[in-house]
C-alpha cells in the first residue's frame, strides 16, 4: 500500500483476477481499468484482448465507443454557455428549438385509446439535463405507447443530421409532463442541438474547442480516425453465439448524438474526471467554476417521480440525479458501496465511471460488452472499495 493512495496492491489484485476469469469464460472479451485516490495514481491495468478474433491484446490506449458516458460532457458543455450567460437553466428548450412550442403529453385511457393533453409548463434547459423533460428512449426498456410513437417515426434513426433529428422530435408527445417524472431518454441529444444553436458551432466542434483540446483528451471524438481504428476495441460473441451490434464510428457520423455518439480512452476520461473532482479544473486549465460543479453534482430530482424501469434500473435505491449524474444522496439503501455524494453514469457497451468526493477518488471500466454491462460495472464498484484500507 502506497500512503498517499491508502488502496492494497494486494486487495487491487483481486480485481485483476476477477476481469481474467470473465475473459477466460468468454464473458468479456477485454477490459481497460484505472484508478486514482487522493491525486495519485492508485491502478490501471489492460487486460484480455482489444479484438479477440483478431487475437489483438488489450491495450491501455484501446478506444471504446463511450455510448452514454457522452452525456457528461454534453452536460458540461451545456453549463459552460450557462456560465457564460449565453442561456439560463430556466429558459425553455422552444425558446431555442421552435418545434418544441405548444408541446402535447400523450395520456393513455382505460380503454388503450391515447388522448393528448397541452403541458402545464413548458421543458427547460435544466429539465434536459435532469431527464425530466418528459422525453424517453423507444429502444430500451418496456414498449409504451409513445415509444411506439417514437419507432413509427424512427426517431432513432442517424440517417440525418441532429438538427433533423430533434425538429422531428419536438413535434412528438411527450410521454410525462415536464417537470414531474425523471424518464431516460433523448433529453441529452436534445440539449447538444440547444448548444449547436447557442454556440453558433456544430456540437462535435464546440466540445473539442472547450473541452476535449483544452483537456488534452486527444483521443476523445465523435469518431475514430482511420490511423486510430487499430485501437478500437470490439465486443466478443454472446451467450447466444452472435456479436452484439455496436455503433459504427470508422466516420464522422452524420447525427451527433451528443446522448451516445462519442468515443475515448481510460486516460482521456480520467482527464475529465479529474477536472470535475478538482472543482472544474484541470492543469491550470478551467472548464468550469467549483460552484457550477458542486451544483450538477447535486441532486436535482427532489420527490420527482421515477418509478419507471429507467428510474428503477439506471438510479436504484438511495440514489437522485443531477444535471448530467447520477448521485447518491444517503447511505445505506444501495446494493453497491460508495460514499454520499459520489455521483457515475455509464454507456450501454460496457463503460462506466465513478468520482466518489469523500474519498477523493475516481474509477473507470471500460468494457464493449453490451450483455455483461450491468454484472461487470456492479462487480468492479464492489473490488474498488474493498481495496481502500487507509
Amino acid at each position: 500500500m502506497t500512503k498517499t493512495s491508502g488502496l492494497d496492491p494486494n486487495r487491487l489484485k483481486r480485481i485483476t483476477a476477477a476481469f481474467e476469469a470473465g475473459i477466460a469464460a468468454g464473458r468479456i472479451g477485454g477490459a481497460v481499468l484505472a484508478i486514482t485516490r487522493r491525486g495519485a495514481p492508485a491502478y490501471f491495468e489492460a487486460v484480455g484482448y482489444r479484438d479477440k478474433a483478431a487475437g489483438d491484446a488489450m491495450a491501455k490506449d484501446a478506444i471504446f465507443r463511450l455510448y452514454s458516458m457522452t452525456k457528461p460532457l454534453t452536460s458540461v458543455a451545456a453549463m459552460i454557455l450557462v456560465e457564460r450567460g449565453q442561456m439560463l437553466l430556466m429558459d425553455p428548450v422552444a425558446k431555442y428549438l421552435p418545434s418544441f412550442a405548444g408541446q402535447q403529453v400523450a395520456v393513455q385511457e382505460p380503454g388503450g385509446e391515447l388522448k393528448l393533453e397541452r403541458v402545464r409548463r413548458p421543458a427547460t434547459i435544466q429539465d434536459l439535463l435532469r431527464h425530466t423533460a418528459g422525453l424517453v428512449y423507444d429502444q430500451l426498456f418496456e414498449t409504451t405507447p409513445v415509444k411506439r410513437l417514437y419507432r413509427e417515426a424512427e426517431i432513432s434513426t442517424t440517417r440525418e443530421n441532429l438538427a433533423d433529428k430533434i425538429d422531428r422530435l419536438g413535434r412528438l408527445p411527450l410521454a410525462h409532463q415536464p417537470g414531474e417524472v425523471f424518464e431516460y431518454g433523448y433529453a441529452t441529444d436534445v440539449l447538444g442541438r440547444v448548444i449547436e444553436v447557442v454556440a453558433g458551432q456544430s456540437l462535435d466542434e464546440f466540445i473539442a474547442a472547450e473541452i476535449t483540446e483544452p483537456l488534452q483528451m486527444v483521443d476523445t471524438s465523435f469518431f475514430v480516425p482511420p490511423a486510430k481504428i487499430h485501437r478500437l476495441a470490439e465486443p466478443v460473441p454472446d451467450p447466444g453465439g452472435k456479436i452484439p451490434p455496436l455503433r459504427k464510428v470508422a466516420e464522422r457520423p452524420l447525427m451527433l448524438s451528443g446522448g451516445g455518439g462519442m468515443v475515448g480512452t481510460a486516460s482521456d476520461y480520467l482527464r475529465f474526471c479529474t477536472m470535475l473532482l478538482n472543482g472544474g479544473v484541470l492543469e491550470d486549465v478551467r472548464i468550469l467554476g467549483a460552484k457550477t460543479v458542486a451544483y450538477m453534482t447535486a441532486d436535482h430530482l427532489g420527490d420527482r417521480r421515477r418509478d419507471n424501469s429507467s428510474g428503477r434500473w439506471l438510479l436504484g435505491a438511495g440514489h437522485g440525479f443531477g444535471l448530467g449524474f447520477s448521485v447518491r444522496l444517503v447511505a445505506g439503501e444501495s446494493d453497491m458501496p460508495g460514499s454520499i455524494g459520489d455521483y457515475s453514469w455509464g454507456g450501454l457497451a460496457g463503460t462506466q465511471f465513478w468520482i466518489d468526493p469523500q474519498e477523493q477518488m475516481i474509477a473507470i471500466m471500460m468494457i464493449q460488452q453490451p450483455n455483461e454491462f450491468t454484472d461487470y460495472w456492479r462487480l468492479y464498484r464492489n473490488l474498488v472499495y474493498q481495496a481502500i484500507v487507509a
